[in-house]
């Protein structure tokens, strides 16, 4: 067995058996939320054994995380280069795997009471799930400063969290399901005001 960086390579499942896999756990997140998900309902969702499980997964953590990682029904969203900031934006925020994409906005609606007490969860999410797409939203904004877009005197750390902290904060607080016109109205009424350093007239 070969360990790089830490991280333990396991075998995978063979065949077209493992992405079967990572998606009903996507769907079991989905549906009872990480704290209920156990092992078992995987296996069983999946017509798996739990040994399969557990000689590629060491953990329910390491195979939710897996499986949002990688699965068909959480996409990562795609890095389309519009030759603006707003159309980046609406680009990321509305298209497949954005905020108005229902299965990936279940999924994290399963995980956020666990990822404030389960350390292990946290971790990987981070690690795997979550940082690929700062990333991608650091190259859309660097793309912006570039251009000519943003203030020198922006704050962008502060700024590119904007977005994503009111659709969370509309959907998982006030029970309002994101849209393309909730999205729109956040990019130009907040967003590219601020990224100008100005106020939305």
């Amino acid at each position: 067995m070969v360990e790089t960086a830490g991280v333990r390579h396991r075998p995978r499942v063979e065949g077209g058996r493992e992405e079967e896999i990572l998606a009903a756990t996507v769907t079991l997140v989905a549906e009872l939320g990480y704290d209920r998900l156990t092992m078992d309902a995987v296996a069983t969702a999946a017509k798996a054994s739990k040994a399969t499980l557990y000689r590629r997964w060491t953990s329910k953590a390491e195979l939710v995380v897996d499986a949002i990682s990688r699965a068909k029904g959480c996409p990562m969203p795609d890095n389309v280069d519009t030759g603006s900031l707003r159309g980046d934006l609406i680009s990321l925020a509305c298209g497949t795997g954005g905020f108005t994409d229902e299965m990936p906005m279940s999924v994290m609606a399963g995980l956020l009471t666990a990822l404030q007490h389960d350390a292990e969860l946290q971790k990987a999410f981070q690690q795997r799930f979550l940082a690929p797409r700062l990333g991608l939203v650091a190259t859309i904004y660097q793309r912006a400063i570039d251009r000519g877009e943003v203030s020198p005197a922006v704050d962008v750390e502060l700024l590119a969290n904007t977005l994503p902290a009111v659709i969370i904060h509309h959907a998982f607080l006030l029970g309002v399901e994101p849209t393309d016109d909730l999205i729109l109205r956040v990019i130009d009424n907040v967003i590219l005001p601020a990224a100008r350093g100005s106020q939305a007239s």
